[in-house]
């Protein structure tokens, strides 16, 4: 399956709701063992919480190797390519390492409680 991200989400992949579109379409690919192509043609600009919500929260299901594999990027530029690194990066410790994803956790709702009492 090739994906037009441009199509779908625009020129800016930006915010957790475009990437949890691209994310609901290609899930269920890649689960299934089924190769999918993301091509970022005529994208120009990225963001960490759409690569966390595309391609980050896909490492819940998907063993490394098996996404590696699986998933293919066409037209990602030097700046999104370093974005979706960094994001990759991290979600495999968010998955792999319990204590790392409690620390994360425990910040992300102290931040939360914070942000509420503003």
């Amino acid at each position: 399956m090739k994906t037009s991200i441009h199509k779908m989400i625009g020129a800016n992949c930006i915010t957790l709701d475009d990437g949890q579109q691209v994310y609901k379409t290609i899930h269920p690919e890649l689960t299934a063992g089924r190769p999918v192509e993301l091509d970022f043609d005529q994208v120009e600009i990225f963001a960490s919480p759409f690569f966390n919500a595309a391609i980050g929260q896909l490492l819940k299901d998907i063993a490394p190797d098996d996404l590696n594999r699986l998933l293919a990027f066409h037209g990602l530029n030097s700046n999104g390519q370093a974005v979706m690194r960094r994001v990759i990066e991290n979600s495999k410790r968010y998955y792999n390492e319990p204590e790392f994803r409690k620390n994360l956790d425990d910040i992300f709702l102290e931040q939360s409680k914070e942000l509420q009492w503003q």
